[in-house]
């Protein structure tokens, strides 16, 4: 049963086995020794935990056998130690045995003790009966009867043997009614030698042991696991029909046996009525008490019998541990334990590719946009400005920030995925929150004030607004009060400390706000702000649950779609697209933001030669003398990088 082996290898290693070992052995001073303990002895329960630590307790293979395994530094005492656990074990379970015999005997003292009580009162009953009655013999019939006083006697002694085997059959129905089903298949082959009962059990042991491997596996919907598991409640329902069988034949047994008494009780009677009848009726009751007396005197022999056995069994215990075979020092010249070589090299070789097995699996689960081909083979869209990480706003930085040309190259790009015509009004996008948008709008809307074009921030996003905080203005009146008719535009549109840069607020965002971005109001503010300047960005809402930017995006001349690098996953910027192109929105590209320099090779190249370029080829100081605007080098520059 390798349910039973399993529970033993727990007993092996239990407290009550190992704290007895280290009592035995003097552990807690040796290893006190060598541990430097501060009072040289270790506490019971830490030389308990240092002698479970090296012990191993397993099945040896294709056997019934259990292999106790410890390893230590010291030789002699790892085999010692090994064979006093073993001695442990075999001495509990024989002890066990012994309580188990004891307590048996006990409780059939106690029944013989009674016994005996009830056997003294039938016999004084009798000799009281006897006085009474003047009969001067123990023979009732006195050998005057008509009845044969052999046939009676043969006939008493065959009455008692059908009691004693009633009753055994008896309790013996009784405790097999009382076990469990899984205890009585255990109990089985002492109680039938039914050998269907037998194989039935050991096909349930195999399949049950199968299914638990094809499970861990497979898995429980694999077809062979649910052939096993049916194969299993298969052999479940044959052994509790045998069961029931056994149950029932016990139970036809005993009630053969008590018709067998009853029926012998039954001619006894008769027999013994006649011949008291014959012999005459004042015989009867002396007769009744002689024959209680004669069955209570053959209980009492039977118990003193069994009590008897107990006692020798008690005596000569039976074990069932046995010791096979001793351990034995092994060679101090050969330790088992530590390989250091084999050790290294297979930690360096586990560890590189448990590595490298990992970073695949990691890259493999991360389904967010890491790289430029990410963006062309799912989204179709071309990447036309790429922002390194740790940007802030360029108005706290300056023109000469080293990130401003990665706003510069998105200018130009932006230029030229319009067809080469400057000016428009533009919606800057992102799929969801946080991605970078508002930060690019703002510094992109810086660059071109800084070359010359005149630029309008539209903050559109009328919940969570953001850019009057980058240009530290006041948000109080703004676009809501244009929508909603209350001022003039002339008096919303904000001029910045920035040269060319204007600043048109969301303003406050009373509830009669929510809805005032309609298509009609937005597309007469559109052509009225492309009148007057040459730029607009509107900063919109996420694309995600806010219908604003859907709005926005429908009206504008284009829009640039920022993703975050490693932010969200793909199908987010795949959605963020569709929902642009459902309301008839043009995308010019994607501004792929927060790109860790240091981490990728390939945006580390990109930005070392980009910062080359810059450094090493500044703009001629004689294009000033000439009558070259710095507006006009700066956009022959940036098409030159573009």
């Amino acid at each position: 049963n390798p349910v039973f082996l399993k529970t033993q290898y727990e007993v092996i290693k239990s407290r009550n086995v190992l704290k007895k070992v280290v009592e035995i052995l003097n552990l807690s001073k040796i290893w006190g020794a060598r541990l430097g303990a501060a009072s040289g002895e270790l506490a019971p329960e830490d030389a308990y935990q240092y002698l479970i630590r090296n012990l191993q307790v397993k099945p040896y293979r294709d056997t019934a056998l259990v292999l106790v395994e410890y390893q230590d530094e010291d030789p002699q005492l790892s085999s010692d130690i090994a064979n006093a656990i073993a001695q442990v074990y075999r001495d509990r379970r024989l002890v066990a045995k012994k309580n188990e015999l004891k307590q048996a005997i006990d409780v059939l003292s106690n029944e013989l003790n009674k016994q005996q009580e009830i056997l003294n009162a039938a016999e004084q009953e009798m000799e009281d009966l006897r006085i009474k009655m003047d009969i001067s013999t123990l023979d009732p019939m006195g050998g005057g009867g008509l009845t044969d006083s052999i046939r009676i006697r043969k006939l008493e002694g065959d009455r008692i043997e059908a009691s004693i085997d009633m009753r055994v059959r008896e309790v013996r129905l009784l405790e097999v009614e009382a076990l469990p089903d899984a205890e009585l298949m255990d109990a089985l082959p002492y109680i039938t030698r039914d050998n269907t009962l037998t194989s039935i059990k050991n096909a349930l042991i195999d399949t049950e042991v199968t299914l638990s491997l094809r499970g861990e596996q497979f898995g429980p919907a694999h077809p062979e696991v649910r052939q096993l598991q049916a194969a299993v409640d298969e052999l479940n329902r044959r052994a509790k029909d045998a069961l029931e069988g056994v149950k029932s034949g016990l139970r036809a047994d005993y009630n053969v046996s008590k018709k067998k008494f009853e029926a012998l009780d039954k001619v006894l009677l008769d027999v013994r009525k006649q011949d008291i009848e014959s012999v005459g009726g004042r015989y009867l009751p002396f007769a009744k008490t002689a024959r209680n007396v004669e069955l209570q005197r053959h209980f009492l022999n039977a118990l003193k019998a069994r009590i008897t056995q107990e006692g020798i069994e008690i005596a000569v215990p039976r074990t069932p541990v046995e010791i096979i075979e001793a351990a034995v020092p092994p060679n101090a010249n050969a330790p088992t334990s530590p390989k250091y070589l084999f050790n290294i090299v297979a930690s360096i070789l586990v560890g590189l590719g448990l590595g490298i097995a990992m970073a695949y699996f990691i890259e493999y689960l991360d389904t967010s946009v890491k790289t430029v081909d990410d963006v062309e083979q799912n989204l179709g869209l071309p990447v036309i400005g790429i922002i390194p990480q740790k940007v802030r706003p360029l108005s706290e930085d300056g023109a000469d920030s080293p990130h401003a040309e990665a706003y510069r190259l998105l200018r130009t790009n932006l230029q030229f995925s319009n067809k080469g015509i400057g000016g428009g009004a533009y919606a800057i996008l992102s799929g969801g929150v946080g991605e970078g948008k508002s930060t690019t709008l703002f510094n992109l809307a810086y660059v071109s004030a800084q070359l010359g074009d005149k630029v309008l921030i539209v903050d559109s996003d009328l919940r969570r607004p953001v850019q009057h905080t980058f240009l530290n203005v006041s948000n109080r009146f703004g676009l809501t009060n244009y929508l909603m008719r209350d001022t003039a535009l002339e008096e919303v549109i904000q001029p910045t400390k920035i040269p060319n840069l204007h600043f048109l607020p969301s303003g406050s965002l009373p509830r009669a706000a929510l809805g005032l971005l309609e298509s009609q109001r937005i597309r007469d503010l559109i052509l009225n702000l492309k009148a007057r300047y040459d730029y607009v960005f509107f900063d919109a809402p996420p694309l995600m649950g806010v219908s604003d930017a859907s709005i926005i995006a429908s009206e504008v001349d284009g829009v640039l779609l920022v993703v975050q690098y490693r932010k969200y996953p793909r199908v987010m910027s795949t959605r963020a697209k569709r929902i642009v192109e459902n309301v008839g929105g043009k995308i010019l590209g994607v501004v792929l933001n927060n790109i860790n320099i240091m981490r990728d090779d390939y945006y580390y190249y990109y930005h070392t030669q980009y910062s080359h370029y810059g450094a090493e080829d500044p703009p001629p100081d004689d294009d000033v003398a000439a009558g070259t605007s710095s507006r006009d080098h700066e956009r022959e520059r940036e098409e030159q990088v573009y």
